[in-house]
């Protein structure tokens, strides 16, 4: 084996590690938006209680695309979409901390450009 694909290998398993731990981080944080421990937070939001379970689905939906490889790309860009409206959401209407949100997207686009070619390859096979 070359040291390019030694180091292949490696880089693909590190990206692996990372999807599962951001995967468990959403399945966590879906799970919580579907109990009643953020209603509170969603009430200030002020667009009603269906962001909230709109929100957990995405964000479970997003973890489990994240453990398929032919999804995970396309999971990873999803996730960045709601953590884009995370950052969006605490920053102008609750003036609050946007570190959470704002490191996880980071993360997800990381995993979203390392993945590119698996959302490629979904968006033209469905694409025809």
């Amino acid at each position: 084996m070359s040291e390019r694909t030694a180091g292949v290998r490696v880089g693909s398993a590190v990206v692996w590690v990372v999807q599962v731990a951001l995967a468990g981080y959403f399945v966590y944080s879906g799970w919580l938006l579907l109990g009643d421990g953020l209603v509170g937070k969603f009430e200030r939001i002020g667009f009603g209680q269906w962001l909230r379970y709109l929100t957990g689905v995405l964000e479970i939906a997003g973890a489990l695309g994240l453990l398929v490889p032919r999804l995970c790309g396309a999971a990873a860009l999803g996730l960045v979409g709601v953590m884009a409206g995370a950052v969006a959401t605490e920053l102008v209407i609750l003036s609050g901390d946007a570190t959470l949100p704002a490191g996880l997207l980071l993360v997800a686009a990381l995993v979203a450009w390392f993945r590119r070619d698996t959302a490629r390859a979904l968006v033209q096979r469905f694409g025809k």
